[in-house]
């Protein structure tokens, strides 16, 4: 039998058997060897042997005696294979596996899910807005930077093509990996020596490695982060369409500068939305990315340039550009922002800043996203740092046209502070901390108005405060004073411990307070206070005291109540830095300050309670913690009014600062200055019923200015400010109902009598008011002809009665100094009584009359006074003021209170003022350098005889420094403040 072709094929291939001839009969090989499967007869029928390999079990087996067919032998055959084959390939697929498993944990395991993208976008910085809203800063994270969100539409169309010319101008035709890119930069990588010189990542990768990879990852430079890379990007091409890709990717690129997106980068760098840019500065924009910090156009402009041109060239064979509109826009010049960033009020942002970190902590802070709405007013501030520029300008001769070079030199000033707070709440409506923040010459970025200097004369109004408040004094153990209250201006030296570390005297709180004495105790030093015009002023009131800020005065005042009710004071106030020993020194400004406590300080004259700085208004809608003014009470409101009324007396200041000054301002305002020795500080602080005002003026490095003072420094900007803070009246200072009002007799305080020669309305606490008339004012006899006290030999008809001022014997050698009669010499010491000199006309007896021109001490004998100015006094001319604010009052009257015919008020012989049919006179002289007579003359009736009054001798001399003057006080003095 013919075998088929198939047959032969199993017979041959399948069962592995060789050469078979027609009839099954194996060929021999050249070997000689048969084939593993033979063919013999089995009853006339042909049988096939099959490998011996194979096992015959089951349906495959055959009946006994009878070998399988070859349709089981290949059945057979194939059960075998497959069995060998899964045999073999379990360990392949294993293997896979485990391959595949290991590969998803090291490729893709660790990836984020896309649905945490949301949170890994760079959040909205946060922004820093004054009370209306207005921008100040945005509170930049260092690792975020500042970022603001925007639609594509609301971009120009060149910032889009500029983006896609330079990074992946096939943005809209992959899948988020671009095999012709990644051909072409492998082309040309090869062809450069396998440097890398070309990068095939699409904006959807890019966007894949600054959303989802690490911080770390981002700059491998390995297969695991391209494959990462290419993977998420592929995924989030399926979740996002391309135009929002498109917007993500420009509102997360980092463009430099810490801006991310290309909103916060149109700010930075051209201080605008991104929705103005020119084409221009939408080309070097997109040009930054690629190297942020290379081509960083504040940095290397020209960098920049030459990258911008390169984007030019992409956009041009994009098809976005023809070559006329490149060339066009590559000549279009560049301009950038001056400063990094948009900040204004840079000073107050950063206290915000610290504030908000305090509360929030620095990252809730950095990436809180917060809105923080201030207390400050921007458009005062805007006026607030105007001022100070202006009045500095004017202090260093800096403004042609306003100031003489040859006549106004230059002061040597070059910083001031300023801060503005609502009385009512103490919301800070302005904070200049220095004229220029960016000015590191100056210190600029120093906040002068949180740092510590000292104060001078501003902080006695505290230690005033103490003595007229009941509380203070009844812990101090001493009665309280009164406005009216008597305060002896004499020399006293006061002897306090010695500390030699301590460039100021001090005095222990364990000690007793210093007395005035001659002779030191161990351990201690003397100590002289002296006033900031070198003289003493005899027997002051607290108010003429405090308004004219006397030294010699506030230092007593000190010494009564103990220098650690001050301090204690000071601080139930807002004031943390006087827990130092300073000693009696600290009420004329021997500690150190902060601008911004000082004035929050001055808040208690409004009701007696403490006023708190307050910053912010709001946080993201909800409201700060505090709110509210403070319920602490630091003093009585009665004392509050008496300190601002006190300090709001125009004319109880003018003899120190003379009217028209810089104080003055056509609405009611309290206020107090404070010079420093050797001119290194000078403040002027005030309110009113809605502002409180504080200025600092002086050198952030400390160095002297040169003679500039509290009222000529601070005083003209506190001044502006103070306008520009009321753009209308403020309500007036209105007396709490305690506060009652007596006539007294202004030299003593007490009630008065009818020789007291000048009365005058004071306020006082109800209770508080005095009882006593006055003692001080005496009608005695004297001989009319000498006058002396009589003698037993006076004859009677000799013998007048005059008004005399009877003090107590520590004022007697400064009644002398002041040509004031003094009726206790008595006949032993008659050259001290101080006869005036003139015709018997000025001796006789006269009328009592009051006169607010009268001045104590004089006697009422003359017919003539000349009450302004007193003899013996000296003027000094400050080069810091202007010459026509350097004035003082000259007036007379006549004694009896009746008009005359005609008055005069010379000078040197010349007339500066006169009338007709009047009682009394006065006008102002501006001061001149040298020795001056003045008196009033008049003639009581036409062509009566002319009578003069005394002479009045006044020295006036240029101005010195506190420091170069006679008798400055010893080592270890107080700074003398105006």
């Amino acid at each position: 039998m013919r075998q088929s072709t198939f047959e032969r094929f199993c017979r041959t291939v399948l069962i592995g058997g060789g050469a078979v001839g027609d009839h099954g009969v194996p060929v021999t090989s050249s070997s000689g060897r048969r084939s593993s499967f033979s063919s013999h007869t089995n009853g006339g029928q042909p049988h096939v042997e099959c490998p011996r390999s194979f096992v015959w079990r089951g349906r495959f087996a055959g009946t006994a005696g009878r070998a399988p067919s070859l349709s089981r032998c290949m059945a057979r055959f194939f059960h075998e294979l497959i069995h060998k084959i899964v045999r073999l390939a379990w360990p392949l697929l294993l293997s896979a596996f485990v391959l595949a498993v290991a590969l998803y944990f090291w490729l893709l395991a660790d990836l984020p899910p896309l649905d945490t993208i949301e949170q890994r976008l760079v959040r909205p910085t946060t922004q820093i807005l004054d009370r209306n809203g207005r921008l100040l800063y945005e509170v930049i994270d260092p690792e975020a930077g500042k970022q603001i969100n925007l639609d594509l539409s609301a971009l120009p169309p060149a910032c889009v093509q500029a983006t896609l010319a330079t990074e992946d101008s096939r943005f809209y035709h992959h899948p988020g990996v671009d095999p012709i890119a990644i051909a072409r930069a492998t082309w040309q990588n090869v062809r450069a020596g396998g440097e890398i010189v070309s990068g095939a990542s699409t904006l959807t990768q890019q966007l894949a490695r600054t959303l989802l990879l690490s911080t770390r990852e981002r700059y491998e430079q390995s297969v695991r982060r391209k494959l990462r890379e290419a993977w998420l990007a592929w995924r989030l091409e399926q979740r996002y369409t391309k135009d929002e890709l498109l917007a993500l990717y420009l509102n997360q690129t980092y463009y430099g500068n810490f801006a991310f997106g290309i909103e916060a980068a149109a700010q930075i760098f051209f201080a605008k939305p991104a929705a103005h840019l020119s084409r221009a500065q939408c080309a070097l924009l997109a040009g930054l990315v690629q190297y942020p910090t290379g081509y960083n156009p504040l940095h290397d402009p020209d960098a920049a340039k030459l990258r911008q041109l390169t984007v030019l060239r992409l956009m041009h064979e994009a098809g976005f550009l023809t070559a006329a509109e490149r060339d066009e826009i590559a000549a279009e010049p560049l301009r950038y922002r001056s400063r990094l960033f948009n900040i204004q009020a840079p000073h107050f942002v950063i206290y915000v800043q610290d504030l908000l970190a305090r509360q929030l902590g620095p990252d809730g802070l950095r990436q809180g996203g917060l809105r923080v709405v201030t207390t400050l007013d921007a458009d005062l501030q805007r006026q607030a740092e105007e001022a100070i520029r202006y009045r500095l300008d004017l202090l260093n001769c800096r403004r042609p046209g306003i100031c003489d070079k040859n006549t106004d030199p230059n002061r040597r000033v070059d910083n001031a502070a300023a801060v503005v707070l609502d009385s009512r709440t103490g919301e800070i409506l302005a904070m200049v901390g220095s004229p220029d923040y960016f000015d590191a010459q100056s210190q600029g970025n120093v906040n002068a108005a949180l740092a510590l200097r000292q104060p001078g004369s501003a902080i006695k109004p505290l230690t005033y405060a103490a003595a007229l408040d009941a509380g203070w004094s009844a812990e101090s153990g001493v009665p309280p004073l009164t406005a009216a209250s008597i305060l002896a201006d004499l020399p006293t030296t006061f002897y306090v411990l010695d500390q030699p570390d301590n460039p100021q005297p001090l005095l222990g709180v364990d000690e007793s307070r210093p007395v005035a004495t001659s002779q030191g105790a161990g351990g201690k030093v003397p100590y002289t206070p002296v006033n900031y015009d070198r003289t003493f002023h005899g027997p002051v009131s607290v108010r003429t005291a405090l308004a004219n800020s006397y030294n010699i005065p506030a230092v007593k005042v000190l010494d009564r109540i103990g220098v650690p009710i001050l301090q204690r004071l000071a601080a139930k106030a807002g004031i943390s830095t006087f827990a130092s020993d300073f000693g009696l020194a600290l009420t004329l400004g021997g500690g150190e300050v902060k601008l911004l406590e000082l004035t929050a300080a001055y808040g208690i004259f409004s009701d007696g309670r403490r006023l708190d700085p307050q910053a912010i208004l709001a946080i993201d809608g909800e409201p700060p913690s505090i709110v509210q003014r403070s319920s602490t009470s630091v003093i009585s409101p009665t004392t509050a009014y008496l300190i601002t009324d006190i300090l709001s007396d125009k004319v109880a200041r003018i003899p120190a600062f003379g009217e028209g000054s810089p104080l003055d301002l056509p609405f009611p305002a309290a206020v107090k200055t404070g010079t420093t020795t050797d001119w290194r500080d000078n403040w002027t602080i005030g309110y009113t019923t809605e502002r409180i005002v504080g200025v600092w003026v002086g050198n952030a490095d400390n160095t002297p200015m040169l003679d500039v003072s509290g009222v000529d420094g601070a005083g003209p900007i506190w001044h502006d400010l103070m306008l520009a803070a009321h753009p209308t009246p403020p309500p007036p200072f209105v007396p709490p109902a305690d506060i009652v009002e007596i006539s007294v007799c202004a030299p003593s305080g007490m009630l008065p009598t009818p020789v007291c020669p000048r009365t005058r309305i004071e306020r006082f606490v109800r209770g508080a008011e005095p009882t006593e008339p006055d003692n001080q004012f005496q009608r005695l006899k004297i001989d009319r002809t000498t006058g002396h006290p009589p003698t037993p030999g006076t004859a009677p008809e000799q013998i007048i009665e005059r008004t005399f001022w009877l003090l107590p014997p520590e004022y007697h050698d400064w009644m002398a100094a002041q040509g004031i009669p003094n009726a206790e010499c008595g006949t032993q010491r008659a050259e001290c009584i101080g006869v005036h000199s003139g015709s018997v006309e000025q001796r006789e007896e006269i009328e009592q009359a009051d006169s607010a021109f009268r001045i104590p001490g004089r006697p009422l004998g003359p017919a003539l006074v000349l009450a302004m100015p007193t003899s013996n006094t000296g003027y000094q001319i400050h080069p810091g003021l202007p010459r026509a604010n350097q004035r003082v009052e000259v007036a007379g009257y006549v004694a009896a209170g009746q008009p005359w015919a005609e008055l005069r008020l010379v000078k040197d012989g010349v007339i500066l003022a006169e009338g007709a049919g009047v009682a009394r006179l006065n006008t102002w002289w501006t001061l001149e350098e040298g020795e001056h007579h003045f008196w009033l003359e008049g003639r009581r009736s036409e062509g009566a005889a002319l009578i003069t009054s005394p002479r009045a001798l006044v020295m006036v001399e240029p101005f010195q420094s506190p420091a170069a003057m006679d008798g400055e006080a010893l080592t270890g003095a107080p700074p003398v403040a105006e």
